[in-house]
């Protein structure tokens, strides 16, 4: 990785002599290569990472890119609108307006020690690089690895559980317009495929994506503001009660247990202010990345909050029948809140075609995101043909082998809407707990190694910082028990969530590869250079003591 490197303090033929004597020739001209060609944060261009394969990656965003691509990607309101099917029955409006509340609130404390990580150590890899510089020298490579496969779990998850609530949307529109018509596992599963396949394509060419960056943020803003505006002035003279958004619990899941109930719908609004670590793998394409990835983080949050608040209180005061909202056959709820207030299923279409655009550049974010972390994690050998997918291809600019590797993927899960009537609400989960887990192993580490012994960037909180990363902590561990329970009871096969299972499977192979018993395939062998590999190269002088 060619990221921001800090000051070496020891004499640069030292640091090559001791490393010559750990790597393999292939490595040496690397590291050789690096020290050569130190660089500072206003670089052109940055070239690959430890591997010697790859390419470079211009610097090409600006703050205010990184901010659109952020948002673009976590995108609050939307999420709101996509998931509500799998919140509104855990208590109805209520438990969405305060469960925004609660997640905003993590969110920022989530955000806050996102953004001094990236602000100490800037690097495209994100947490698995935070996690390799921060732990333990014994254990570094192997919690870098573990980091990293989550994250890249994480990132896939979140793509396809976009792709799906792009389907479920298309579907929702035919069955508004078609109220007989039922859908069939079959075609939500063509939908899928063709949605994945279509929006790949956008990512395929690297001068486009500042620029639709940006405009995803303004199509986002434009359907947020029109959208809201107009089913407030047609519901005029309908509204429903203050006590009716703040006040009554309707729980419809089943659960005895109201409070059980109100924890699993905390996954609409944790889904909606998801993938808070996208900015930080930018680091290597803008041109001040330990001041501009904080800003994107925290504007991200702060936006989201804002405009996902007011939005579902505009929304909810505006329902008409909360048991008709229960009991959609659209699988989108919130295109039936639209027909309620409008009275006009051609309305409440074109009201849903903007939530569509707005999550067609979502999605393209999200694919954005999702080969920036593939292409870096490759470029530390962490990924089966790593030496493929570490190539930045010199025409289009991309990492496209990594692009179309993880996208491959997103299209193999689309696999589970022909095993499950829950296959969305587990690729929500997988999205959520995968990430968490991400977040988690770096946040550890800051803090066995302790805050005061690493040399931070320049945004640093001290104890405000602290607090953050121990709710850091602690959310991730509630969240990754609790939302892996059943969102309804009682639990049928179809409907049960099956994110735990898919997680112990994947984890299987994580280790599998890790520890797989032939050395030329085992990743412990080739990971960040190797077992043998205990010099930090790109980040030597961030941590101050030695563990």
């Amino acid at each position: 990785m060619r990221c921001h490197q800090p000051e070496i303090k020891q004499d640069a033929s030292l640091t090559t002599s001791r490393v010559e004597s750990d790597f393999s020739n292939e490595k040496k001209d690397d590291v050789e290569n690096f020290l050569s060609s130190k660089t500072d944060d206003s670089q052109d261009s940055i070239t690959s990472g430890n591997g010697a394969h790859g390419g470079h990656l211009k610097r090409t965003f600006s703050t205010y890119s990184v901010i659109c691509i952020g948002f673009g990607l976590t995108n609050s309101w939307f999420g709101i609108s996509a998931s509500l099917i799998t919140g509104i029955q855990s208590g109805g409006p209520l438990m969405i307006v305060y469960g925004i509340i609660i997640i905003a609130s993590i969110s920022y404390c989530i955000g806050t020690t996102l953004s001094e990580l990236s602000s100490a150590i800037p690097s495209a890899g994100g947490q698995y690089v935070w996690s390799r510089v921060l732990a333990p020298k014994k254990y570094s490579s192997f919690l870098a690895y573990l980091c990293g496969t989550f994250a890249w779990a994480g990132s896939i998850f979140t793509s396809s559980s976009m792709a799906m609530a792009i389907a479920q949307e298309l579907m929702g529109f035919w069955i508004l317009n078609h109220p007989t018509h039922v859908a069939k596992k079959w075609q939500m599963f063509v939908i899928y495929q063709l949605i994945n396949l279509f929006l790949v394509l956008f990512n395929c060419y690297g001068k486009w994506l500042p620029y639709l960056g940006n405009g995803c943020l303004y199509v986002s803003l434009f359907s947020y503001i029109v959208i809201t505006i107009t089913v407030l002035v047609c519901s005029r003279g309908n509204y429903q009660s203050a006590r009716f958004v703040f006040v009554e619990f309707e729980n419809g899941t089943g659960w005895s247990s109201a409070g059980i109930a109100f924890i699993v719908g905390l996954v609409n609004p944790n889904w909606s202010f998801s993938c808070l670590d996208s900015a930080c793998h930018l680091a290597e394409e803008t041109e001040k990345p330990r001041t501009d990835i904080p800003k994107a983080i925290l504007s991200t949050v702060t936006i989201g909050f804002v405009t996902s608040f007011t939005y579902v209180i505009a929304m909810f005061f505006c329902i008409n029948n909360l048991e008709d909202i229960f009991n959609s056959n659209t699988g989108m709820p919130m295109l039936d809140i639209y027909y309620q207030a409008l009275g006009s299923k051609a309305g409440a279409t074109c009201l849903g075609v903007l939530i569509f655009l707005t999550a067609c550049g979502c999605t393209i974010s999200c694919h954005t995101w999702q080969t920036r972390l593939c292409w870096s994690f490759a470029r530390d050998n962490g990924l089966p043909f790593s030496k493929y997918l570490s190539i930045v291809d010199p025409k289009l600019g991309v990492p496209l082998n990594a692009h179309l590797f993880s996208s491959f993927w997103v299209g193999v899960l689309g696999c589970l809407f022909l095993i499950s009537d829950a296959a969305f609400n587990s690729m929500v989960t997988g999205c959520i707990t995968f990430l968490l887990l991400s977040y988690l192993v770096p946040t550890l580490a800051l803090l066995y190694r302790g805050r005061n012994n690493i040399k931070h960037g320049p945004f640093w909180l001290g104890k405000i910082g602290l607090f953050c990363n121990i709710i850091t902590v602690l959310w991730c561990i509630f969240a990754c028990v609790f939302f892996s329970f059943p969102s309804y009871m009682p639990v049928t096969g179809s409907s049960m969530n099956y994110v735990s299972a898919v997680m112990a499977i994947y984890l299987v192979w994580a280790l599998g590869y890790w520890f797989f018993p032939i050395k030329s395939y085992a990743c412990r062998e080739v990971f960040a250079g190797g077992l043998k590999n205990n010099e930090e190269v790109e980040f030597p002088d961030v941590c101050l003591t030695d563990l």
